[in-house]
């Protein structure tokens, strides 16, 4: 399987490898140090130099980084759903995409948490450029997507990744993750891009794309935070973009980005995994020929379940009031959360800044905007 070495993570084979080359890393030092605060480095040193699996690392170290992320910048995370799955299944879960690591590292401390198949997790390559995170990333059995290549590398690239997502799920009996369209959703709509969807379709070995699909499991996920610890960062580019403008990111922004998400303020957190996807497949493939409009079906399949299932919480009410001029969902939250809401976005944002208050506000808001328009289209 060398055609993949380019995108894969480690083998458990070199994973002792990667261990030592990062050990006395300050970025390790400073994660095992969050981790393990009372705990000598040399005693954590010791257990990492024994460590000779992925499954491991995660279990006996990035299970706990992320309890301690938990308790320090949350108020709980709970679940969903996950009563569907098979243990010894394997699943491609396509998920909305807020954050950027802890998106799929919440989704595998609850598979891991219910005896279930924890995920192989697609990365852009434009986030690991420094090689420490490079090398952890691998260690989380995180595979490579890479970003800013030419149309015909593109091709080539997606052909690879669609075929190595394939290979996981059918022969190696290794669940996948994978955002429902490239980079986090800045303006809190969740969307599939049907790209994705054709990109994974690239890996097919069907007739038919939608037994293809049914083979690999889909199943959507649809993960909100109370708090997006991010919601400040993203408006730059929001305002870029209200101008038509092309925005260019910092040097380090991806970098800062990545540490606010983790370590940011969230609240409650919580994750749904959906039905797999099998009779709308069936649905889709009897009603449409052409391959296209199966992808565009698809696609709205998974924004229906990602929507219909995603948590709205007081934020999201207080928001959709406010955008609204309303007080529709006034009984849903107290005056003491809208004020404290209102207090962040002053903190966060300066008030002479229409666009950015907009734009953050509707962050907030369009999950409840998402969830009344699927409301409104079931009952009709």
């Amino acid at each position: 399987m060398q055609k993949f070495d380019a995108i894969r993570p480690f083998y458990d084979s070199e994973i002792n490898q990667a261990i030592t080359s990062v050990i006395n890393h300050p970025m390790m030092k400073a994660m095992m140090g969050f981790t393990f605060p009372d705990t000598d480095d040399e005693v954590w040193k010791e257990q990492l130099r024994k460590t000779h699996s992925i499954r491991d690392f995660q279990c006996n170290f990035i299970y706990y980084t992320i309890q301690k992320v938990l308790e320090k910048s949350s108020e709980g995370l709970t679940t969903s759903g996950f009563e569907k799955l098979e243990k010894s299944e394997a699943y491609l879960f396509v998920s909305n995409h807020r954050d950027i690591v802890l998106d799929t590292t919440l989704l595998n401390v609850c598979l891991f948490e219910k005896g279930l198949v924890m995920t192989a997790s697609a990365i852009g390559d434009n986030l690991v450029k420094k090689d420490f995170l490079n090398t952890l990333a691998k260690m989380n059995r995180n595979f490579l997507v890479q970003r800013g290549l030419t149309p015909r590398e593109m091709l080539s690239s997606s052909k690879l990744l669609s075929e190595y997502i394939g290979h996981l799920i059918q022969h190696e009996t290794r669940s996948v993750w994978i955002a429902q369209r490239e980079g986090r959703t800045k303006d809190g709509d969740d969307a599939t891009n049907p790209g994705v969807l054709k990109m994974l379709a690239m890996g097919s070995d069907e007739a038919n794309l939608m037994d293809y699909f049914k083979k690999i499991k889909v199943v959507p996920v649809s993960i909100s935070y109370e708090y997006d610890p991010t919601d400040v960062l993203k408006i730059p580019q929001l305002m870029a973009e209200s101008k038509n403008e092309i925005y260019i990111k910092e040097k380090n922004e991806d970098f800062m980005t990545l540490l606010s998400g983790i370590l940011g303020q969230k609240k409650k957190i919580h994750i749904h995994v959906g039905d797999v996807l099998d009779t709308e497949l069936d649905a889709i493939k009897s009603e449409f020929d052409n391959t296209n409009k199966q992808i565009q079906a698809l696609a709205q399949e998974i924004d229906h379940s990602i929507l219909k299932n995603y948590k709205l919480w007081p934020t999201n009410y207080i928001a959709y009031d406010i955008v609204t001029k309303t007080n529709e969902f006034a009984h849903l939250y107290t005056e003491n959360e809208k004020s404290l809401f209102e207090r962040r976005l002053e903190m966060r944002i300066d008030g002479e800044n229409p666009v950015a208050l907009q734009g953050i506000l509707d962050m907030y808001a369009n999950p409840v905007f998402n969830k009344l328009k699927y409301k409104d289209e079931s009952e009709s």
